[in-house]
């Protein structure tokens, strides 16, 4: 039976190779990831793969549009799987975490310019920017004394208390 991947670039005119279904596998497991960590995740499956192969799988792949690169400011470009539906995203000003967000409104494009200057607009890109949850209440490390004091406090004689 065909590999969904094998059916799906087929379908878009492109052939089945190793490194397109390494590369596929990796966008599918990581989604938003830049090319250093697909490049990582390709060669573990496939360790003869180059960073260049890899980066013409990507430019093939977001031609035929079976993956889709975002360029957040400041920030590596990112691939993605989802595709198609004009989808946005969320990004972390500390952390630079990538969130999925659906389109506010309707149908593509969900906004429409006030003027669209003759254009005929069929998509809008939008990139909202805060803080992911991580960052806005990070983790309080504790000191090794506090650590020990928790420890004694929760196990008493082996117990939790």
């Amino acid at each position: 039976m065909e590999t969904t991947w094998a059916h799906q670039l087929r379908a878009v005119g492109l052939r089945v190779t190793r490194p397109r279904l390494s590369v596929l596998d990796v966008l599918s497991a990581q989604p938003h990831a830049d090319a250093d960590t697909i490049v990582t995740g390709a060669r573990a499956q496939h360790p003869s793969l180059s960073p260049q192969a890899v980066y013409g799988v990507l430019k093939a792949l977001v031609s035929v549009g079976l993956a889709r690169r975002i360029e957040p400011a400041g920030a590596p470009a990112l691939f993605e799987l989802r595709v198609g539906d004009n989808h946005h995203h969320l990004v972390c000003r500390s952390c630079g975490a990538v969130a999925d967000a659906d389109c506010a409104v309707g149908a593509p494009p969900c906004l429409v310019p006030s003027d669209t200057a003759g254009f005929v607009v069929d998509e809008a890109e939008v990139v909202f920017w805060g803080l992911c949850r991580d960052c806005q209440f990070p983790v309080r490390e504790t000191t090794p004394a506090e650590s020990v004091q928790l420890d004694e406090h929760h196990t008493r004689g082996g117990a939790i208390a």
